[in-house]
Formats: C-alpha cells, structure tokens, sequence
C-alpha cells in the first residue's frame, strides 16, 4: 500500500464520475491531479480546488481513466508509454469491461466500473461521498497479481465503495439488464410521454412518482452511452429481445383479460424488488479467511469471483508471501456470518483455507 506521504492519483476525464473520483481521494488524503481533452473543463475543475495541477506526475500511484468507454484503450496505450512508474495502477470506469481487457496488455491495468451516478452531469453534480456504499467491480485476469489487486482494493474501500470482482465478459451480460437495458428503457417511456404530451399537454403534469422513478436516469449524459451500447451490442440485443418477449406476454394476458396472469406477473416482480439487495453494510464482526494462493494464473480471480457470486463482501484483503515457499496467502476480512458457506465452496474449489 502506498503511503500516506507519496499517495497521487490522477484522474483523465473529468467528468462527473471522475471529479467524484478526484474529490473522494482527496478527502481521504490523496494529491489529485487530472486532465481533460476540454481546457475550459480543466479550468473550472483547476479553479474549483478539485485537482491541483493537470500534470501526469511520473510518480504517481494511482491513475483513473475516467473517459467515455471508446476512448479507454488508447489513453491507456499512450499510458504505457509514458514514463508512468512501472509500479503505478491504472484503472477506469467504464461501464463495459471485455473489449476494453482484451485489448489491453499493461501488466498495470485492471479494469473497473463503478455502479453508481446521477442525473446531474459534470462538476456540477460531483460528489466526494458518491461512491460511498455503491458497487465497484473490478475484472481481474489472470495477468492480475495478488498485490495489484489488493492495492486497488483497499483505495477503492477507502472512499467507500463495495469492491466485487467479475469476469469481464460476465460484466458486460449482467450489466446489459442491470444497466444497459434499463436505461434504453427510461429513455424510449420517457420520449414516448414527450410525444405524446405535444397533443395532450396535461400529460406530464400527471407524472407521479412511479413515472419519475422510472425515468430519473434518462437525464443522465447521453454522450457516454452510444460507445457502450455499441460496444456492448450483443448482449444488450439479447436482453432487448428477452424484454420484447415480456412485453409481448402482457399484451396477450391484457387482449385475453387475464387478470391472474396479469397479477402473478406483477406480484413476482413485486417479491423481486423488495428483495433487492440494499448498499452493502458496514459489519461489526470480521473473520479473517486465509486462503493458500497457488501461482496458477486465475487463481487470485476465481477467489475474488466466487466471493462475489456469493455476495460476499471482502472488508479488506491482504496478500503474504512465505520466504519458504512459492506459494502466497490471502487473508480476506469477511462478515462472519457469510464466511463458512464461502469457506466451503473455496474447499469444494481446491483452496486451501483456514479461518481465524
């Protein structure tokens, strides 16, 4: 981990997530600098205190690539060839992960992608608690080391955020219904209601809370979306069509007046969202597992994976070499309660566990 004395991060694109990025380091005791392809953006977010100086300083830790999805993968390459200290991460943001991994062979990269945002765009709906509480996934590969992960780990739990860790192809298919779609979603009623308003004006002084609840995210910054849509193509066309299917169902049970194939479709859905998962809670009661870590690539992955599959929320993580052996140790802080069924699929695995 980087010390206190030494810890830079820089931010490129600065955004509303990347000044939230930049704003949230800084008020855990980072030096912030940053840089946009905008001068004027640089200006205000110089002249705002966010970051203090838009300089890549070569010794930098941390740098956060904070770019529309399509402009990753050559900031990163002009990165790597920089003189960028060879132990510094770099990460991003981007809400699509496996074009982006594959086309990146940095040994200092690890992709990820916050879930989190707003309707406000830019400097003015930054926030330094913004993360606070909100996913953050990471796609480890197997190039990822221990050490590297850790490190990018324990920055992002420092402001906040619940870090899980995905296969980056499996990112991309989760994120296009959990996401992608939604937003597609929000934007078509909100432009159906628009258009409809233009003969009955009325219309959207009618919008309750359901209709605003839905449509809040079509507000966001439509600049961003066309690159991780496209990019994202074909798993958001499967869960288009698995949603015009749905659709195409209710219209039937509304032709047939089925009114208990109407209500059991709603009270499904009505169960699934009272069960959602809330922001990840701070537990009082950690039980540290130690898990032999072979030198096997994907090791440390498939670790991380499966405590996110199990909705397993790993406090912090460690890595430990042994003077005497090849092999390292991971010593993952987990909530207690959740720690013996992960302990047991890790076994079913191969790993080596213990838990203290």
């Amino acid at each position: 981990m980087t010390s206190l004395a030494s810890r830079k991060a820089h931010v490129i694109g600065l955004g509303l997530i990347g000044c939230s990025v930049a704003l949230a380091l800084r008020e855990v005791g980072w030096r912030v600098s940053g840089e946009d392809a905008s001068p004027d953006i640089e200006t205000q977010v110089l002249d705002a205190g966010v970051i203090a100086s838009t300089d890549l300083d070569p010794t930098t830790s941390l740098v956060v690539v904070a770019t529309p999805s399509g402009q990753v993968v050559n900031t990163v390459k002009k990165l790597s060839m920089s003189d960028l200290s060879p132990s510094a991460l770099i990460t991003d943001v981007a809400g699509v992960k496996a074009s982006i991994v594959a086309d990146i062979d940095d040994p200092r990269f690890v992709g990820g992608h916050p879930m989190a945002g707003s309707e406000q765009r830019g400097l003015a709906g930054a926030r330094s608690d913004l993360f606070n509480g909100a996913t953050w996934v990471l796609t480890p590969t197997s190039a990822t080391s221990p050490e590297q992960y850790s490190e990018l780990h324990g920055y992002l739990r420092e402001i906040g955020a619940n870090v899980v860790s995905v296969d980056a192809h499996d990112h991309d298919r989760l994120v296009a219904i959990a996401s992608h779609v939604p937003h597609l979603l929000a934007g078509s009623l909100m432009n159906e209601a628009t258009e409809a308003a233009e003969q009955d004006a009325v219309l959207l002084q009618l919008a309750a809370g359901g209709f605003r609840d839905m449509t809040r995210i079509a507000a966001g910054d439509p600049s961003i979306w066309p690159d991780v849509l496209v990019d994202n193509k074909d798993a958001v066309l499967q869960s288009l069509e698995s949603v015009v299917d749905r659709l195409g169902q209710l219209r039937s049970a509304l032709l047939a007046e089925d009114r208990s194939a109407l209500k059991e479709t709603l009270q499904r859905a009505s169960v699934a969202r009272r069960q959602l998962p809330g922001r990840a809670l701070q537990s009082e009661k950690l039980v540290y597992v130690r898990v032999r870590l072979s030198d096997q690539p994907g090791s440390l992955a498939a670790v991380t994976s499966t405590a996110s599959d199990l909705l397993v929320n790993i406090y912090d993580i460690e890595i430990a070499h042994s003077a005497e052996e090849a092999e390292g140790m991971l010593l993952l802080a987990v909530d207690e309660a959740q720690s013996a069924q992960f302990v047991e699929v890790l076994t079913s695995k191969g790993f080596g566990v213990t838990v203290e």
